[in-house]
């Protein structure tokens, strides 16, 4: 996705959400205080046997940093950093970076973590978090590994890697990241640690049902143009560096079986039965040129074709026109809990 979309879409949405971007118009002018430095708790899930083995944590803590960048009206943002529970041989990729959007007043207010794109644009999930505090929902968005700062500029390495084994180390720190955030938050006075939830678009999508496996309390999962059975898309998909690779994989002595094999911790088909029990939103396009309708309906069957399915008519970069009105679906879904 192009930088100019990027800044299209934010801008549409600015103007698309005049009417609702204040949902809860504060009349409190006070933000709760988030210290320069805090302890975070982290401490496994009550049913964290349930949680797949690669996405567990054991007790721990770990020291947070956070600085105030801007406040205006009912909107603070402040920056947030952490150590990754993985240390990697790129040092820059070992701390974890991200941006609070506080909401005004004491709260308790609902608390979700937001996930970036592939491309690494980050004003797309800067807009979804800064529309999402606004109607009161405290959103910490966070960079996955080796994305922004989380890059060296002496390593090549990537988060989603030619190399299988490279894509699924990273999305798995990624998923132990999120839960180190979704600690954070939870660690807030002004949020509610029993309304959780995790949210993206394109890759954050697939993160977000990855990381919600792995987290079991985040209760809402709100998914944009994401889905499953990773490896066989990928394998299958026609185009000429995916051709180049395959030829280089089956070279090296290696299988499309090898291959499904090294991703299939990391689908979130896989583990999808681990979503039954959540309020789950999945929103995908029905031309997606990148993720296509079998792997939309994998990860949908997956789950249990229990959660609300909504189909936009567009192609995944195409659903930008949509971006809008879907930002005030995800509004009303992480403000309408169930007693």
């Amino acid at each position: 996705m192009s930088r100019l979309l990027v800044v299209v879409w934010a801008l549409n949405t600015v103007v698309g959400l005049s009417l609702v971007a204040e949902i809860a118009t504060a009349d409190e002018s006070q933000f709760a205080e988030v210290p320069e430095v805090a302890n975070i708790e982290f401490v496994p899930a009550k049913n964290e046997e349930t949680v797949p083995v690669h996405f567990r944590l054991k007790p721990h803590r770990f020291e947070a940093e956070a600085e105030v960048l801007r406040e205006s009206g009912s909107l603070r943002t402040i920056s947030v950093t952490f150590p990754s529970p993985i240390e990697t041989a790129v040092s820059e990729n070992n701390t974890v970076y991200g941006e609070y959007f506080q909401p005004a007043g004491a709260g308790p207010f609902p608390g979700v973590v937001v996930l970036h794109i592939l491309g690494g644009e980050f004003p797309l999930s800067q807009t979804v978090a800064s529309s999402l505090a606004r109607a009161k929902v405290a959103a910490l968005f966070i960079k996955m590994p080796y994305y922004g700062e989380r890059r060296s500029k002496d390593s090549p390495r990537r988060m989603i890697s030619r190399n299988p084994r490279e894509t699924a180390e990273g999305m798995t720190q990624a998923v132990l990241d999120v839960r180190r955030a979704g600690a954070w938050l939870a660690a807030r006075p002004e949020v509610d640690k029993q309304r959780l939830g995790v949210t993206g678009i394109s890759l954050g999508g697939i993160m977000s049902a990855l990381s919600a496996a792995g987290e079991p309390r985040f209760r809402k999962v709100a998914i944009y143009l994401g889905g499953g059975k990773l490896g066989e898309n990928l394998w299958g998909m026609e185009h000429r560096d995916a051709e180049a690779f395959r030829a280089e994989w089956i070279k090296a002595g290696e299988s499309r079986e090898s291959f499904l094999k090294l991703l299939e911790p990391v689908d979130p088909a896989t583990h999808g039965r681990l979503l039954k029990d959540r309020d789950v939103l999945m929103v995908n396009a029905k031309s997606d040129e990148i993720i296509p309708h079998a792997a939309t309906m994998a990860l949908w069957n997956s789950i249990g074709t229990k959660p609300e399915l909504v189909w936009l008519d567009a192609g995944h970069i195409t659903a930008a026109a949509y971006l809008p009105g879907e930002m005030v679906r995800l509004q009303k879904f992480f403000t309408a809990w169930n007693p």
